[in-house]
């Protein structure tokens, strides 16, 4: 499975920007999705996560009510819409998938990586 982010770019703080992992490849398969960000200096965190089929989503506390995870199965695409962003959002943000029909949470378990794509919020 090939994962393709786009939508990153520079916004100021309180802007929005959506996200998004296209995929390719065995997108036959039941894929549960997530997406991470690594900001200078500190580690690669899980930002939210979503099944297969979408009814089970996982957020990080400093994104709760901000940040939405979705996914259209039939264009093999998962979003990320991001709303009242901060410049402590500033990150590299990946998309990661796994062959699992449900929510995977941990970084490990995800075996398909995008190349990530880079999310600058401005004060």
């Amino acid at each position: 499975v090939k994962l393709v982010e786009s939508g990153g770019g520079l916004v100021q703080a309180g802007g929005s920007l959506r996200l998004s992992c296209a995929a390719s490849g065995r997108t036959s398969m039941s894929n549960a999705m997530g997406w991470f960000r690594q900001a200078p200096g500190k580690e690669r965190e899980l930002v939210a996560a979503i099944s297969w089929s979408g009814s089970s989503t996982n957020y990080v506390d400093s994104v709760k009510g901000r940040f939405t995870i979705s996914r259209d199965n039939v264009k093999n695409t998962a979003y990320l819409q991001m709303n009242s962003l901060k410049p402590e959002d500033t990150a590299v943000y990946y998309c990661a998938a796994d062959a699992s029909v449900l929510l995977v949470t941990k970084e490990r378990d995800y075996r398909y990586w995008g190349q990530g794509t880079q999310v600058t919020v401005s004060s």
